[in-house]
């Protein structure tokens, strides 16, 4: 066993882990932070992406003791400090982008990333940027517009499917 220590979601945060322990187990079984989903645990997916030090990574695919100092943000961290949904949240419910909720943390995690790195994308970018995130319900369709809508850009012209 070895001890970790991250700071999660601004908050520091400890426990022992095996070495074989991945990043998404020790979020939900040791500190309780379910909303990081596993969906295939093979970082196919996409369900388990978190931020290490600001980096979008899928949490299945990294051990837990590989990130013992790194800030990790996670879904539960990305609310407003007065609990109410950040913009990406908000946008996702505004426009329908999510059915089952089960791919919703993973996407819009990947969302932030993806605003982060360019704040304006266009809907191609957005598309590719997803490349890597699986959503078996939406048809990507008002995924897509959710986070262009999270983005500041006019959506009324992209037509619902």
């Amino acid at each position: 066993m070895t001890k970790v220590t991250m700071t999660v979601n601004g908050k520091e945060m400890s426990g022992d882990v095996e070495g074989r322990t991945l990043l998404a187990g020790f979020l939900r079984d040791d500190l309780g932070l379910t909303g990081t989903h596993i969906g295939c645990d093979t970082s196919q997916c996409g369900a388990c992406v978190v931020h290490v030090n600001g980096v979008a990574v899928k949490s299945c695919a990294v051990l837990a003791a590989e990130v013992d100092g790194a800030e990790i943000s996670t879904i539960e961290g990305q609310a407003n400090a007065d609990g109410s949904l950040n913009v990406i949240q908000q946008a996702f419910q505004d426009h329908h982008g999510l059915q089952c909720g089960f791919c919703t943390p993973g996407m819009v995690m990947s969302a932030a990333a993806l605003l982060k790195e360019n704040p304006k994308p266009t809907e191609q970018e957005v598309r590719d940027y997803l490349e890597g995130n699986i959503c078996r319900c939406t048809g990507y369709h008002n995924i897509v517009k959710s986070i262009m809508a999270a983005s500041g850009q006019d959506v009324g012209a992209i037509a619902a499917e």
